[in-house]
């Protein structure tokens, strides 16, 4: 119903798009420039007209609607279901809505609830009946409005400008206001868990083993939640995967930029942004079917004892895997330094590589130190190559042959199944969470500080 009624506002918005432009030229009596403002701007006037006063009618209604038809439902059932305690009432309530909508329910549904869930579905109908009258009208009354308003010394542009002005400035606070509410999710479940478990235990511990269990007589009941662990296994992992994506990305994207040929270019950047595309899933089978046995096998030959799960088979496929975020970014960044740069350096006698070491490396470093950045970010995030070639254990070691976990592998482990959230095991990926959130911000802090120091403007 949402779709139809949203395609349907779109075209009504076209033609008030069309009325509004034709009405400018007829108003203007084809002197164009009798006009304050192009024609489009006041088909765009009256699309406006026609579709923002319905979509901020639409939004209203779509949220309230549901709310409104709870409360009268219920208000309509037997005293004995209407007084429920608040959780049976909860589960009554969800029900009816699974019911409703053909998905299955905890229980069988008795005679109240069969009847509630047929007066669910007439107040629904009877709603999306009037929403599609009162956005219809709306809009209608919208394109009248705005066609009526068009006359040449109207600022048709000024007035679309202010309220795509305002609709830009209403998307980037809703952006920063979701980015404050994550944080502060997340900070808040925080502090629920160093209230049970110590910070510094945290922070500090050298044992990491989340499992508590429900009775103190059982065993594991008191858990372990050092997370040294699971941040060396972190660092090692994305360690491993920078050493071989940035000077393979970044001797590609030079050797692209400085030495090949325009046709070899235009076929091998895309084949080697091809590797970004690849899902996740699939480097995780070929780490796990492909690279971990080769490294146990060349390690068994050479004499080393190797895991059959290795930070060193994760590492390699993560750091193939973030290549092109280094190489693609860094060849964008080294094609923009200004050719006249180059040719000031070859005039001066410099050769090629001279000239790739003395001025474009320190002209392009703010954007190869955002690439970089991008691709460590990439690797300290990725969860599905861990699971399957580096496994879960959390071993404190700096050996890259060892099996070894990260935060972001815990914090999905964590959270997989039916969990409550009121035990500090449940509680521990909030603050692994914020703690790789905290790491993140530092790493940041320390690329701008880079960039901020390095940056040079050039005309």
């Amino acid at each position: 119903m949402l779709t139809y009624l949203l395609l349907t506002l779109a075209l009504l918005s076209a033609a008030g798009y069309y009325l509004g432009r034709h009405r400018a030229f007829a108003v203007a009596n084809g002197q164009l420039r009798n006009l304050h403002s192009l024609p489009g701007f006041y088909g765009s006037y009256t699309a406006l007209w026609c579709g923002l006063p319905a979509l901020i009618v639409l939004a209203i209604w779509m949220v309230l609607q549901p709310g409104m038809i709870v409360d009268w439902v219920v208000a309509g059932m037997p005293p004995e279901l209407r007084d429920l305690p608040p959780d049976r009432l909860n589960l009554m309530v969800n029900d009816l809505k699974n019911l409703v909508s053909g998905n299955i329910v905890s229980s069988t549904p008795n005679a109240a609830i069969l009847e509630a869930a047929n007066h669910y579905r007439n107040l629904q109908t009877i709603g999306n009946a009037a929403l599609w009258v009162v956005v219809l009208t709306l809009s209608m009354a919208g394109i009248a409005i705005g066609w009526r308003k068009i006359s040449p010394t109207l600022r048709a542009r000024n007035r679309v400008e202010q309220v795509v002005n305002v609709l830009l400035i209403a998307s980037s606070t809703i952006a920063i206001f979701t980015t404050i509410g994550i944080v502060l999710s997340v900070l808040f479940e925080s502090i629920r868990f160093f209230q049970k478990v110590p910070i510094s235990e945290f922070l500090f511990g050298l044992q990491w083993s989340p499992q508590t269990a429900l009775r103190a007589d059982q065993i594991g009941s008191s858990g372990a939640f050092g997370a040294v662990p699971l941040f060396t296994g972190t660092l090692l992992i994305s360690g491993i995967a920078m050493l071989v994506a940035v000077p393979i990305g970044l001797m590609s994207a030079l050797y692209l930029s400085e030495y090949a040929t325009p046709r070899f270019r235009a076929t091998a950047k895309p084949a080697l942004e091809v590797l970004a595309g690849i899902p996740t899933v699939v480097y995780g089978f070929f780490a796990a079917l492909t690279v971990a046995p080769l490294i146990r096998d060349l390690g068994s030959a050479l004499g080393f004892q190797v895991a059959s799960e290795s930070a060193m088979a994760a590492g390699l496929v993560m750091g193939i895997m973030i290549i092109p975020f280094v190489s693609s970014l860094s060849d964008d960044v080294i094609n923009a330094v200004p050719q006249s740069m180059r040719d000031g350096s070859y005039a001066l006698g410099a050769t090629k590589s001279e000239t790739i070491k003395r001025v474009l490396l320190p002209a392009a470093l703010p954007g190869i130190v955002g690439s970089i950045l991008l691709a460590v970010s990439r690797a300290i995030g990725e969860t599905m190559i861990v699971v399957m070639a580096a496994g879960l254990s959390a071993n404190l070691t700096a050996n890259p042959l060892a099996a070894v976990t990260t935060v972001t592998v815990q914090i999905v482990t964590l959270l997989t199944g039916d969990q409550e959230f009121d035990s500090a095991k449940t509680l521990a990926a909030f603050a692994l969470g914020l703690m790789l959130f905290t790491v993140t911000l530092i790493l940041n802090i320390i690329a701008l500080q880079v960039v901020r120091k390095y940056r040079e403007q050039y005309e």
